[in-house]
């Protein structure tokens, strides 16, 4: 093998599901997903997404009991390991629309990462999509942590969209507890949709921030429903 293929991705498996194309690949040490033709994640960092989690769980009531979780993305699986790895939460919810990516997990190489958090009394895997569950349930949680894009600017699909449109802030709204907090992931910070979540009834919204290597930091969105 050339030198240069050691450094080439290389395809493990490639689907066509109703949202379009979703592609693992192993690149190196590192799996990565890819949903038409645009990058989602890899394994090579994951402390933004343990960050969606963490931060999540600080911003809720600290005498807040088994506070139940919904995450929205299953993605490489790294905010369902660290919400698993934390006893305090309850319920552990995970909607995943792409069964590509569910059985990546399940039977496929991801489960190296996710195995024992998917095995956890508490986790449970909803194959949907997230924003017809916010729409359709009736259900509430205490946290949402969402991670299905590459942030509110720069979705993966044109349907994404309509979670960040003020519909979709108002879903998210009335599927929260009261003191509840909703958490987005994003590539990239956003003022202005922090002045949407502000416009939707959300108040206390700020971002953390984890620094990159180069470029702008990654960031999560913030913001807790009022009692």
């Amino acid at each position: 093998m050339p030198a240069t293929d050691a450094h080439r991705p290389v395809v493990l498996d490639r689907r066509e599901g109703p949202f379009g194309e979703v592609v693992l690949r192993e690149h190196g040490d590192d799996f990565e997903i890819i949903a038409n033709g645009c990058f989602l994640m890899d394994t090579s960092d994951g402390r933004s997404e343990r960050l969606l989690i963490d931060a999540a769980l600080a911003s809720l009531p600290a005498d807040r009991r088994d506070p139940s979780v919904l995450i929205g993305g299953l993605g490489v699986g790294f905010s369902l390991v660290r919400a698993a790895g934390e006893p305090r939460w309850g319920r552990i919810a995970v909607v995943e629309r792409e069964q590509a990516i569910v059985d990546w997990h399940l039977d496929g190489p991801l489960g190296r990462i996710s195995g024992d958090a998917l095995a956890d009394p508490r986790t449970e895997i909803l194959r949907t999509d997230l924003v017809d569950h916010l729409r359709t349930t009736t259900e509430r949680y205490d946290a949402l942590c969402l991670d299905i894009d590459n942030g509110p600017d720069w979705t993966v699909t044109q349907d994404n969209g309509n979670l960040y449109s003020p519909a979709g802030l108002a879903a998210c709204r009335a599927r929260l507890t009261p003191g509840g907090v909703l958490a987005v992931w994003s590539a990239q910070p956003s003022e202005a949709f922090g002045d949407a979540l502000r416009n939707a009834g959300f108040h206390a919204v700020t971002t953390e921030e984890v620094a990159v290597a180069r470029g702008v930091p990654d960031v999560v969105h913030l913001a807790l429903r009022g009692d």
